[in-house]
């Protein structure tokens, strides 16, 4: 079940091959696992360790199917799907945040308006901590 979840809250860059099919057929399986584990265990450890799982399931069942089909976390908990931003009206062109950022993901010289390259940031939040004017926004 931690396989699955993982692979529901990972982004797309450590996606590979067959694993975007995967990550559709999760919820699936996720369900059946954790029913499947709470209906033939012997302990009691066992019959009630899948209750967080089929209980957010059942009640939040549009957050996981936006995890997987949107690559959004609602919530904004997965690093991997949060996405960082930069407002040009905003910015002052600082370079607090390139210099926070620890995979130099941010670019732009003095001054200037400063950008984030997507595919290098790791989901950190450091320039969101640092930017003072407020200029970056996450998603």
């Amino acid at each position: 079940m931690l396989e699955i979840l993982q692979r529901i809250t990972r982004g797309r860059r450590r996606e590979r091959g067959v694993d975007a099919l995967a990550r559709f057929q999760s919820v699936l399986h996720l369900q059946s696992l954790a029913e499947t584990i709470r209906d033939t265990s012997l302990c009691g450890l066992g019959q009630t360790a899948p209750n967080p799982v089929l209980s957010t399931l059942r009640w939040f069942r549009n957050e996981y199917e936006e995890h997987i089909y949107e690559r959004h976390c609602p919530a904004g908990a997965c690093a991997e799907l949060v996405t960082y931003r930069v407002d040009a009206e905003k910015c002052m062109g600082c370079g607090i945040c390139a210099k926070k950022c620890p995979a130099e993901a941010i670019v732009g010289s003095p001054k200037s308006v400063h950008y984030i390259i997507e595919e290098k940031c790791i989901g950190c939040g450091n320039c969101l901590d640092a930017c003072r004017p407020g200029a970056i926004t996450k998603e």
